[in-house]
């Protein structure tokens, strides 16, 4: 984004996305910067950003470590989760994120509206952007869990 440093971005969107597995999940995730190759875990929950700018964020994890965050989510014992269960946790988590997230930029002018979240599954996925897009790459874990996180602005 124009006059926007993408550490500023990346900064809001991981906060975003620890205190809400924080307040979900009590897991205290950590985050750390990824190299910008675009590999994404099997199961990816993503929602458009609209605004002056428009964006994405993705949210990625595999099927297990989703297991345990829609367990922890919901209640349920990990082997009564299903996998529809894990798909609208992650889901939830975009969403959430998201919306945390906008809620914490504080410039008018960068304000975005959110489209409804979704979930893209598959082997091998990658996103791959024009390089005039502004992205943010990082991991955010803890020893039970790993989230991958993009942010992208175009």
């Amino acid at each position: 984004m124009d006059g926007l440093p993408s550490d500023w971005i990346g900064k809001i969107f991981s906060d975003s996305l620890i205190e809400v597995m924080s307040k979900t999940t009590s897991f205290s995730l950590t985050a750390r910067p990824e190299p910008r190759d675009g590999k994404m875990y099997d199961n990816v929950g993503a929602m458009t950003l609209n605004s002056r700018k428009s964006g994405a964020v993705f949210i990625s994890a595999d099927e297990a470590d989703m297991r345990v965050v829609c367990s922890y989510m919901t209640g349920a014992a990990k082997d009564e989760v299903t996998p529809e269960d894990e798909l609208d946790a992650l889901c939830e988590i975009v969403n959430m994120t998201a919306g945390n997230a906008k809620v914490r930029i504080d410039d008018p002018e960068y304000k975005y509206s959110l489209t409804p979240p979704f979930v893209i599954s598959g082997k091998s996925l990658s996103i791959t952007t024009k390089k005039r897009s502004q992205v943010v790459s990082m991991i955010l874990s803890c020893e039970e869990i790993s989230f991958k996180l993009m942010i992208l602005f175009y």
